[in-house]
C-alpha cells in the first residue's frame, strides 16, 4: 500500500513495482484519512484487502503521516504491518517522530528515478522477499 499525495511519486512508485509477472499488487491512497479508511475497512473500503507492507510520505493532506503512523502502531489489528516512511523530508526530527512512532524504516526520497528504483528494489528484496512476515487472515 502506498500512502502518496504527489502524482508524480505515485507514477514512480506504480512504474518501480510493475515488473514482468509481479504477484504485487500496489494500493494508492492520497491522505491520511483515507489510508486509515482502507486499512480499517470502513466505508467503502469494506472490502480492502490488508497490506502486507506500508508505503508512508509524511507530507499529507487531512491527517499528516506522522498521525497516521502514530495509529496504524497503537492499533491492535494494524500495528504489525510493516509501515515504511517514503518522505522527501531529511529533517532529523521528523525521522526521530518516525521512529519514535515506531516506522520501521525510514527512506529520504531520491529526486532521480534510478535512486528511487534503488529504494523500491530494496523494499522488494527485504520486506516482500527475505523478511518473514505474520500470516494474517485476508491479507494478499
Amino acid at each position: 500500500m502506498l500512502v502518496e499525495d504527489n502524482p508524480g511519486d505515485v507514477r514512480l512508485a506504480q512504474e518501480a513495482f510493475s515488473y514482468p509477472n509481479s504477484p504485487i499488487k500496489l494500493h494508492v491512497v492520497c491522505d491520511g484519512e483515507t489510508a486509515m479508511a482502507f486499512l480499517r475497512k470502513e466505508g467503502s473500503h469494506r472490502e480492502a484487502p490488508r497490506p502486507h507492507v506500508i508505503l508512508l510520505d509524511l507530507d499529507l493532506p487531512k491527517m499528516g503521516g506522522l498521525e497516521v503512523l502514530a495509529q496504524i502502531k497503537t492499533d491492535k489489528l494494524l500495528k504489525a504491518i510493516p509501515t515504511i516512511v517514503l518522505s522527501t523530508s531529511d529533517v532529523e526530527s521528523d525521522i526521530r517522530s518516525a521512529y519514535e512512532n515506531y516506522a520501521n524504516c525510514y527512506f529520504t526520497k531520491p529526486a532521480e528515478w534510478d535512486a528511487f528504483g534503488t529504494i523500491v528494489k530494496h523494499v522488494n528484496d527485504v520486506w516482500l522477499g527475505i523478511a518473514r512476515l505474520p500470516v494474517v487472515q485476508g491479507a494478499l
